[in-house]
């Protein structure tokens, strides 16, 4: 959670807290514009786990960024490529990778 807190704010959301509305699963944080689920878990996001956070997200009017440790079900990669949910994954020191072109593009144009 640590990791994907200090890269929000390095993306440029300055006050990271932790959601209001707790995820299925994982840990939800939340800043000025933006909801993100950070999974722990040892088995890959799925499908129904992306589409909670967007429809979290969607009414606070707000986007959503997804951290999974385990990577994601192939269903659902496509399902964020056209709900526009950037992914990310945690690599082995905790650094987040880009999954998608979404997370690319965020990555390169920040908040």
């Amino acid at each position: 959670m640590t990791a994907a807190a200090l890269y929000l704010r390095w993306l440029g959301y300055q006050d990271i807290r932790r959601a209001d509305q707790r995820p299925p699963s994982g840990i939800g944080l939340a800043a000025r514009g933006v909801l993100a689920q950070v999974d722990p878990t040892l088995r890959p996001a799925s499908l129904r786990d992306v589409e909670c956070l967007w429809l979290t997200a969607m009414t606070e009017s707000t986007g959503c960024v997804y951290f999974s440790l385990a990577g994601y079900a192939e269903d659902a990669r496509s399902v964020a490529d056209s709900l526009g949910v950037p992914l990310f994954v945690l690599d082995l020191t905790g650094t987040p990778q880009p999954v998608n072109s979404l997370a690319d593009e965020l990555v390169e144009a920040g908040a």
